[in-house]
């Protein structure tokens, strides 16, 4: 690929204005447990206490499945596990992520650089872009907060405030605004005791009769996300994708059924070019994009170092090894500002 100018097809992709999606690797970037850091989180701290003899019998299978190394998504689906015992595996893993997530928060109050992203919508904003979209599978709140260190307005579904309802995207205007649609939930999002979903901005804990609203992987996925507000998400997000005209995707592993189908038709069907930055790329994206029919793709992945990056680009099939970190955000953005 020496021919091939890596850096001017990252700057010809980017600048078709992007939408941006944000994968478990954007968020390990900032030190968030991933899904085995979770899976040991899990085995050492649910609560157990009062469970059915079948549904300690389930979750001991649960935990020998983990154990022998199969992955979070991969164990949940093998196991069935009763709504009792999924709630408590949703609490266990509200509450790791929860106070990571705030971890992060106070670090970036001391910390004006600390995030990447808010850099990246600063320059995007500097067009005459209004809206940008960020798809994203994460519970974290470092995209809203990214957002906020670069003084820009974010939307998540929800009103403005502490205690926030569902609202539709025409309720809020701002000059500019990013749209970040979570399409299995946040940590902030909460089943009140009146059966409907709101986000809590400042708390620390579960409020008493309130449940988090986070789609564990598994089998109850698919239920939930069926009902609101996931069914609304998934369709703006879907909205969303199908109008972008580019996208860039950030330490995403292409394994989610509700965003693939869409980006891959675009990326097929209309040769829309995407790109994608990661530590390491996963077996799913080298088969749907470096193997796959994807026209126009850029996909960089860390080398051996840090300071090393392994380019995969549609212009040549021969990778290309860089010496120097272009395959984080930070690196990425220094292609492209």
């Amino acid at each position: 690929m020496s021919g091939i100018d890596y850096q001017k097809q990252a700057q010809d992709y980017y600048h078709k204005a992007p939408l941006i999606i944000l994968g478990s690797g954007a968020s390990a970037a900032h030190g968030m447990s991933g899904m085995g850091a979770l899976a040991k989180h899990l085995i050492a701290h649910t609560d157990t206490a009062g469970l059915s003899a079948a549904e300690m019998e389930a979750w001991e299978k649960f935990c020998q499945v983990l154990n022998d190394g199969v992955d979070l998504e991969s164990a949940l689906h093998q196991v069935a596990v009763t709504e009792e015992l999924t709630s408590r595996i949703i609490k266990t893993t509200w509450s790791l992520i929860s106070s990571e997530d705030i971890q992060i928060f106070h670090e970036s109050l001391q910390n004006q650089a600390m995030f990447p992203l808010s850099r990246l919508l600063e320059h995007m904003f500097e067009s005459s872009l209004k809206i940008i979209n960020i798809v994203t599978t994460n519970y974290d709140r470092l995209a809203e907060y990214a957002c906020d260190q670069g003084r820009v307005h974010h939307y998540t579904g929800f009103t403005h405030g502490f205690f926030r309802q569902l609202a539709a995207p025409t309720e809020i205007t701002s000059s500019r605004r990013v749209n970040i649609w979570k399409v299995h939930g946040s940590l902030d999002w909460f089943k009140s005791p009146l059966e409907d979903i709101v986000a809590l901005s400042n708390i620390q804990g579960i409020p008493a009769n309130y449940k988090p609203e986070i789609v564990t992987p598994g089998t109850k996925k698919y239920q939930t996300t069926h009902l609101e507000p996931y069914r609304s998400i998934i369709n703006n997000a879907d909205l969303a994708i199908t109008s972008a005209s580019s996208y860039l995707c950030i330490g995403y592993g292409f394994n989610d059924e509700h965003i693939q189908p869409k980006l891959m038709v675009k990326c097929l069907r209309q040769k829309s070019p995407i790109t994608i930055i990661t530590y390491a790329l996963s077996e799913a994206a080298k088969k749907l994009i470096l193997d796959g029919k994807t026209q126009n793709y850029l996909a960089i992945e860390r080398g051996a170092t840090d300071d090393q990056s392994i380019v995969y680009s549609s212009m040549d099939k021969t990778p290309l090894t860089v010496e120097k970190n272009i395959w984080s955000l930070d690196g990425y953005l220094s292609l492209i500002m």
